[in-house]
């Protein structure tokens, strides 16, 4: 079965050279910790990855997004309720004011365009193609290259999976389990390794 990696972010709007530059406050979050809900600053990420969510009346989780290092977050970007801010891994943020949030429109214009494609993802049919497109979309965003492929550096679980794509982790486990069986997808350790078109001579 052949596999679309046509999805490829164009994140290169949040460059390494922030208009914000190194001078701002910094805290440090350790995994799982919820950053505060504040609504007179930004976080930028300067380490690290959370994700954005919320939940429904029943409990249910919804991710909303996934966000690392150079991207801003904050609770002002959202009239979500109840929305959560959680990290994932240790993480290293720089607080942002207000008065400079017009100097890094550029990572504002990243969060947008991110917010876009994940949302556009999460109604791909079918689920096989739902899964796999979040799958290259986190390599891409995530993801550093192995002699395998491209190691998604970022330990989500099959439960957080099926939270953002809005389906049962049984349905992930076993689409998962049929990516390794197509030979596209490898395990390492609590990570997972994508083989892309262009790291197999066929699929």
């Amino acid at each position: 079965m052949m596999y679309s990696t046509s999805l490829t972010p164009n994140y290169s709007v949040a460059s390494n050279n922030s208009a914000l530059g190194g001078h701002l406050p910094q805290r440090l979050f350790s995994r799982r910790e919820v950053i505060p809900p504040r609504n007179d600053v930004l976080w930028r990420i300067e380490r690290g990855a959370v994700r954005t969510l919320t939940w429904s009346e029943d409990g249910t989780f919804v991710t909303l997004g996934y966000w690392g290092p150079e991207d801003l977050i904050g609770y002002s970007f959202s009239k979500v309720m109840p929305y959560q801010i959680e990290c994932l891994t240790s993480v290293e943020v720089s607080i942002v004011p207000p008065h400079l949030w017009h100097q890094d429109v550029n990572a504002l214009l990243s969060h947008i365009q991110q917010a876009e494609e994940l949302l556009s993802i999460v109604h791909r049919k079918p689920m096989s193609l739902r899964i796999w497109q979040f799958l290259v979309w986190l390599s891409e965003k995530f993801g550093r290259d192995v002699e395998q492929g491209k190691l998604i550096d970022l330990n989500v679980t099959h439960q957080e999976i099926s939270e953002v794509l809005n389906t049962t982790r049984v349905t992930v486990t076993r689409l998962l389990q049929q990516f390794e069986e197509e030979g596209v997808l490898l395990r390492h350790k609590r990570r997972i390794i994508l083989r892309l078109p262009k790291q197999l001579t066929k699929l």
